[in-house]
């Protein structure tokens, strides 16, 4: 059973815990996380979620996504998400997330780097991610169109890009 921390709506901790995928109650919120992983060229790793998912199965999806379990801090949720689905270490240290995007059942930190990775290097988790590549983000926003991409809003995927650009990201 896997086990998340709940918070309140300022995303102070409840001193409560629940199923991942359990109904939370009013005004307990959990906390998912998101690694967008850009290379050298501008090109964002995107992951094809496993045909087992019960969310979304066989859409493209970002880097890396999934719930931070229970004592664990968002940067260690993330570094443990991106080990557990592309087999790679990665080191958050220092870094918060480069955007939070609250939903209804809770918080979801967005982090944003920048790294070339070789598809090589990966050792993907089968039971999670079916296969990855490199996107621009045209063709990102085309497989959106043709429903392959998970239903981000556009301006969004736009705006992860913009973000890269602009401000530049860690190469860890």
């Amino acid at each position: 059973m896997e086990l998340v921390d709940l918070y309140d709506e300022n995303r102070f901790p409840l001193g409560r815990t629940a199923e991942r995928h359990a109904r939370k109650g009013p005004g307990a919120l959990r906390l998912v996380v998101h690694v967008c992983v850009f290379d050298s060229r501008g090109r964002l790793l995107i992951q094809q979620r496993a045909r087992s998912k019960t969310i979304f199965p066989e859409l493209w999806d970002v880097s890396v996504g999934g719930g931070v379990d229970a004592g664990e801090t968002s940067r260690q949720g993330a570094e443990r998400e991106f080990r557990e689905e592309l087999g790679v270490s990665l080191d958050l240290s220092g870094l918060r997330p480069s955007v939070t995007v609250n939903f209804d059942g809770g918080f979801d930190d967005f982090y944003i780097l920048t790294r070339d990775l070789s598809l090589g290097e990966l050792t993907l988790q089968r039971e999670e991610v079916r296969d990855v590549r490199w996107a621009s983000l045209e063709e990102i926003l085309n497989m959106l169109a043709r429903g392959t991409f998970i239903p981000y809003p556009e301006s969004f995927l736009r705006f992860l890009f913009d973000m890269r650009e602009q401000f530049g990201f860690p190469t860890k």
